[in-house]
């Protein structure tokens, strides 16, 4: 261990000028033993952008609508400092006692064994992998609804708006979910980061795409371009403007949410320089990028429709042409939503594997 440490404490460059006989595997190895991590800024923001811009970015229109132009873009940047300010503890926690040098906590479960113990070490492995069940369902929900999408888009093109033009989900979801079968044979989390820059990639594409019409529609003379304080009373009543206001709410607080897969992202980071250092710096690079998109998707959706924003502005077919663009912007969400998935049940896998499964003599 004391050679794998005095490997680590040097320059990159310091291991390939290492005697292969005196040292033998110790720069394939981190400090832990295990296989040496590469992952770096840039592919850590891509596991971040990639955990938390989903397709719900899509629904902040909706969301600002129910909020109004004063308290939406207040809203989106509470949560988006909130999130970062989190973020910079939790990066804190991947080693502990000390954050630098001390002993590796491999998923969040380790970091709450290690920093709280206790009744809380249950309540917060409930609490997480519910959470990440939930959204994986919920990413196989929406994935099919794009698929569909894509189908009832061609079928409008060709028959015309008031056709029916019904598309079952249920085929969609299956093949969503051998998709994901397949892709859950690969063990490790790091080995997939070409997979995390795909799909930042492809949210990035549909956003733009949901941008690039909101910017079209909201040029357009003779429409509302919302209100102050959203939906009115008057149009929905009371108990459902509050039902509403927390329903947004809490869209936008998911749609930021990745603190419970933060230290896997960080268990795939090189080092030197330490975890935490370059985590910090990932999770600013990844926070800011998703609130400029969030803001810009958000509030020019809105000023697009005013307060009849649909809930999804590219599925809830706010949008029906030019419907080919339509159609690559919802493949870009299920290529997408393909590898958040794989970011999201990365832990649940985790734990799986580490109790259930026994490896077979000779195989890995």
């Amino acid at each position: 261990m004391a050679d794998l440490e005095l490997v680590r404490s040097q320059p990159d460059g310091y291991c390939r000028s290492l005697s292969k006989g005196e040292y033998p595997d110790l720069c394939d190895r981190d400090d832990d033993g295990r296989p040496r991590r590469t992952g770096t800024v840039w592919t850590a923001s891509a596991h971040i952008i990639t955990a938390v811009i989903g397709s719900g970015v899509l629904s902040l229109a909706w969301s600002m609508a129910q909020l109004g132009w004063i308290a939406g873009p207040i809203v989106m940047l509470s949560f988006a400092i909130v999130t970062y300010f989190t973020s910079l503890l939790l990066a804190d926690c991947y080693r502990s006692p000390d954050s630098e040098m001390g002993k590796r906590n491999y998923t969040y479960m380790d970091a709450v064994r290690a920093n709280l113990g206790g009744l809380q070490i249950a309540v917060c492995g409930v609490v997480q992998y519910s959470n990440l069940v939930g959204t994986a369902i919920g990413y196989t929900i929406t994935s099919s609804i794009s698929m569909v999408a894509i189908k009832r888009s061609n079928c409008f093109h060709k028959h015309g708006k008031d056709a029916s033009c019904h598309v079952s989900n249920n085929p969609y979801m299956i093949l969503f979910g051998l998709i994901q079968i397949v892709l859950s044979q690969i063990p490790d989390f790091s080995k997939l980061w070409w997979l995390s820059i795909v799909a930042a990639v492809m949210s990035i594409s549909y956003s733009c795409i949901g941008l690039g019409l909101g910017v079209v529609k909201a040029t357009d003379p003779g429409h509302s371009y919302g209100t102050l304080d959203g939906v009115s009373l008057g149009d929905v009543g009371a108990s459902r403007k509050v039902w509403r206001v927390f329903q947004a709410l809490g869209d936008v607080a998911f749609a930021y949410a990745f603190s419970l897969v933060l230290i896997e992202i960080q268990d795939t980071i090189k080092s030197p320089p330490p975890e935490n250092r370059t985590m910090k710096k990932a999770t600013l690079l990844g926070v800011c990028t998703t609130t400029v998109f969030y803001m810009l998707c958000g509030c020019l959706g809105y000023a697009a429709f005013g307060n009849d924003a649909p809930g999804n502005l590219l599925t809830g077919f706010g949008f029906y042409n030019p419907y080919w663009l339509i159609d690559i912007a919802n493949v870009c969400i299920v290529v997408h939503l393909v590898g958040a998935y794989q970011a999201d049940v990365g832990p649940c896998e985790a734990l799986y594997r580490e109790r259930y499964c026994v490896p077979l003599p000779g195989f890995l």
